[in-house]
């Protein structure tokens, strides 16, 4: 973990959270600034600035990620399905350099690309 890095602070229990999940590499909690009624954020604890940073050595703990974040969407009441969003760097949106997975859903949830 990164002493500076927000998502660590959270994960270390230093700044409070609303927690969905923890496990010894995993860390969930709800997003303070939901897009939806169901909005949360699945993060490794061990600190990745982002996907770009992953290789190789990630791949189980990626997998475990994609794994854990439908039974954790199932657990919140996301039964219909839901919204996996990764930002990836300053050009992807990225705000928080840690690596997340937002997992959104409930209510009306909007295309992610507008088709004509």
């Amino acid at each position: 973990m990164s002493a500076d890095c927000l998502f660590c602070k959270i994960a270390r229990g230093e700044i409070p959270s609303k927690k969905v999940y923890e496990d010894d590499e995993l860390f969930a909690f709800h997003d303070i600034h939901p897009a939806a009624p169901v909005h949360f954020m699945l993060i490794p604890k061990l600190h990745l600035s982002s996907l770009l940073e992953a290789d190789e050595r990630h791949a189980a703990l990626l997998g475990r990620m994609l794994i854990l974040a439908p039974k954790l969407a199932k657990e919140q009441g996301l039964e219909n399905g839901f919204r996996t969003v990764i930002n990836s760097g300053k050009g992807g949106g990225q705000e928080v350099f840690h690596l997340h997975i937002h997992i959104i859903g409930g209510g009306n949830i909007p295309p992610m690309v507008k088709r004509n």
